[in-house]
This record gives structure tokens, C-alpha cells and sequence, in this order.
């Protein structure tokens, strides 16, 4: 007998940890190699932990709702034969994922320093816990996040010292995978902060901050702390397109089985743009720019209580209907809960569609490491003054564009804004095919 680790897969491109939603198995269940475990919820994607081996669940070490790094153990499984049922890491995304990942025990001993797993100590720096008063329940006496949680919950929290030596406690460093970024070069800005204290009255509800939810706050703060944001935006008359899709959208619909809608058109525009203006499809690495070969447009999806952001890939080389099918298979995939770790990663440049809520004017916060985030508002009929001075109403949308000024400067954003609005003025049935 033998008994083996699974333990948290990276999931995604800058995905540091992720949230045990769900668990599929109990202790002692018989699991088959690739049968799903558990499933796991990230800022990015919700997924399933198959399991890399054949044998019984022997420990459960996290539980439902716990948020634990890339790397750290979720479970062990007893198998037979001292490992040889160990599935092949290339042979599905988690899995492989957890492979490549390091161990990353929460508690190891070195001499006279103690060294704790970055979830542990985190969560004891967020809440100023000395970790040398706390008894832990894991093996060799390890501190899980379960016994910080504990103490938390008990109120009786021992306090650090001030004139305690810092040096004492180390984190115990975990192997980032290839796709992911070190948390160690992250400024202290972007480390979380206490909470604060806010007063509950009665009649308040108190609504549990979700995994999902925590990742998205962290990634939005690591945004605006580390990208100085610029904001620009253009008016764009598309009249003619109006009146082009409006023309052909109950054919298309009947012919294709899914709704041409206005959004493709504007990623189509945004993507033809940017191939003319490779320096908006660029991203901030610390000592240099990387200006990104291939466009591939992240989309925002929303449900009612979280954000995703899947990828159109190579969007310059598809049509408006084939973007307009990639739109209407990656909603239904995160609506469904059906989008994979894939579907989410390799995104060059954001286009985000806030006019579907009816906002005319907005400033989005960059999708880091990305250089730039475009919102397309709502169209709405105006009254214009024509080039012959006469008043028409027209159909107008406002785009607006984030910029994170480390990489891109005003007068590229205003060439890139205003070829956008050049390709969308010109599109009409006369100008502009769909296939």
C-alpha cells in the first residue's frame, strides 16, 4: 500500500489558487484514475480535479468552501502496487497541471526557523496571528488553514508581538508552473488588507465572500495598483450598421441557429484594428513590452453573482458570423458552467460589452497583464449636426478605452479609437460581408 497526494491544479493563466466547491467523493470511496474528485472554482474557470490515480479516498484535508494555492495537498487516496497507477500528467488539463506543481506543505521545520505554506501565512498576516501559539492538526503537528480558521472563529487569537523577530517564519515557496506569474514580485500594495470593522444592524444581511469573488477583487486591485490607467473615448455614428444587421439578422438567425448580434461586430472591428496597431496588443513585462503575435480577444460574460472572461482566438482571422458563434458558445458554456480552463487563457486584449446594460459612458479596469480594456456602450438615436449643417438623428454608441500608460501612449490609443471608428462608419450591406 501506498499512499499518494492530489493537490491543487493551476487552472488558468495567473491562477494562484483556487476554492473547493464542491467535493464528489467521501473517505473510503474506491476512485478510478481520471474519476472526477472534487470540484474547484477559480476567478477564471470552474472545473473538475480528476483524480491522477486508481485506489481509495484515505483523507479529505480540505474542505468545501476552503481556498487553497496552486500546490497544496486537497487529498490523499491509498493505492495498491506503491504508485504504478499514477496517471500520465499530459493526459488531462488538471492533472497535468497538478503534476507540475511542487509540494507545498503547510507547516516544515528547518533548524531553527519555521516555514509556513503562503495560504497559512497570509491568512495569519491578514488576521496578526502568532503561528508559534498556534497548535496545528495536520501531520507532524503541521498549521492548516483549518486551525487558523478555528482560532479566528474562537475570538481568542494570540496576537504577534511587536519586538518578535520577523525572521522567524517563512513562507514556504511554492514552484510556479510555467503560465504563472511569481507572487513574490507582487509589491506590497497589492497584499490584502484587514478587513474593516463595519457595524451589522439588525435587518442586515451578511453575504459570505465567495472564492470566485476574492480572486476577482485581488486581480482588479493588482490592476489599478500596478497599471496607471489613462482613459480616452470617441462617438461613433453606426447608423449604417444599425440598419445592415437589423436587414439581416431574422435570415441569419434562421439560417445559422444563432442571433447575429451587434457585439461581433465590434470585435471584428477591434480585432482588424489592432493588427494595423500591434502596440495596443502589447503587455507590461517589468523590463520590457511584449507585443503579443497573435490577437485573441477576451470577452466579459457575467452571471448573477460572478465574472468570466473567455478568449476568441486568432479573432482577425474569423468572420463576423464566426465571431458571432464563438460569442454565443463561450455565454452558453459559462452560463451552463461548461467552460474550460482553454477557453480562458492566451487573452491579448479585452473588449467588454457594458452597453447590453444600457451604460453610455464607462471606465473599466484593465484585465491584467493586458495594456488595454475596450467598453462598448449602448447605441442609442441622437440628434447630430451633419456635414451640411442639417440635424439628423442618428444612431451613436460611445467607445472607451483604458489604457495602462507604462505601455501605450495617447497618440497610438487615438490612431487605434479612431480606425476602430473608421471600420465601424464604413460598415453597411454595400461595404461589409458577414462570411
Amino acid at each position: 500500500m501506498a499512499i499518494e497526494q492530489i493537490k491543487m491544479p493551476q487552472l488558468g493563466e495567473s491562477v494562484t489558487e483556487g476554492t473547493i466547491s464542491k467535493w464528489l467523493v467521501s473517505v473510503g470511496d474506491k476512485v478510478n484514475k481520471y474519476d472526477p474528485l472534487a470540484e474547484v472554482m477559480t476567478d477564471k474557470v470552474n472545473a473538475e480535479v480528476p483524480s491522477s490515480f486508481a485506489g481509495t479516498i484515505k483523507e479529505l484535508i480540505a474542505s468545501e468552501g476552503d481556498t487553497l494555492a496552486v500546490g497544496e495537498i486537497i487529498c490523499t487516496i491509498e493505492i495498491e502496487g506503491g504508485g504504478t497507477d499514477k496517471a500520465p500528467e499530459t493526459s488531462g488539463e488538471a492533472v497535468s497541471s497538478a503534476g507540475d506543481a511542487a509540494q507545498a506543505p503547510d507547516v516544515v521545520n528547518e533548524g531553527s526557523k519555521t516555514r509556513y505554506s503562503p495560504a497559512v501565512l497570509k491568512l495569519s498576516q491578514e488576521n496578526n496571528i502568532d503561528l508559534s501559539q498556534v497548535k496545528g492538526s495536520g501531520a507532524g503537528g503541521r498549521i492548516t488553514r483549518k486551525d487558523l480558521q478555528k482560532v479566528i472563529e474562537s475570538g481568542n487569537i494570540p496576537q504577534v508581538s511587536a519586538a518578535k523577530p520577523a525572521e522567524k517564519s517563512e513562507a514556504a515557496p511554492v514552484q510556479p508552473a510555467a503560465s504563472q506569474p511569481s507572487t513574490e514580485a507582487q509589491p506590497a500594495a497589492v497584499q490584502s488588507a484587514p478587513a474593516p470593522s463595519v457595524p451589522v444592524a439588525a435587518g442586515d444581511i451578511e453575504i459570505p465572500v465567495t472564492g470566485i469573488r476574492k480572486a476577482i477583487a485581488a486581480n482588479m486591485l493588482r490592476s489599478k495598483h500596478e497599471a496607471p490607467h489613462a482613459w480616452t473615448m470617441v462617438e461613433v455614428d453606426v447608423t449604417n450598421l444599425v440598419e445592415y444587421r437589423n436587414y439581416i439578422k431574422d435570415d441569419f438567425k434562421i439560417k445559422e441557429g444563432f442571433n447575429l448580434t451587434f457585439f461581433a461586430f465590434f470585435v471584428k472591428a477591434v480585432a482588424q484594428a489592432l493588427k494595423e496597431y500591434p502596440q495596443i496588443n502589447s503587455m507590461w513585462a517589468g523590463d520590457k513590452i511584449i507585443q503579443k503575435k497573435d490577437i485573441n480577444i477576451s470577452i466579459a460574460v457575467a452571471t448573477d453573482d460572478a465574472l468570466f472572461v473567455p478568449v476568441i482566438k486568432n479573432a482577425d482571422e474569423k468572420t463576423i458570423k464566426g465571431i458571432a458563434r464563438e460569442i454565443t458558445e463561450v455565454a452558453q458554456k459559462v452560463r451552463t458552467g461548461k467552460l474550460r480552463s482553454d477557453d480562458m487563457q492566451g487573452g491579448t486584449f479585452t473588449v467588454n460589452n457594458t452597453g447590453s446594460f444600457g451604460s453610455v459612458q464607462s471606465m473599466g479596469i484593465i484585465n491584467y497583464p493586458q495594456a488595454a480594456i475596450l467598453q462598448v456602450e449602448s447605441i442609442v438615436k441622437r440628434p447630430i449636426v451633419m456635414n451640411n449643417g442639417m440635424i439628423a438623428v442618428r444612431d451613436m454608441v460611445n467607445l472607451c478605452l483604458s489604457l495602462d500608460h507604462r505601455v501605450l501612449d495617447g497618440l497610438v490609443c487615438g490612431r487605434f479609437l479612431q480606425r476602430v471608428k473608421e471600420i465601424l462608419e464604413h460598415t453597411s450591406k454595400e461595404t461589409t460581408s458577414i462570411y
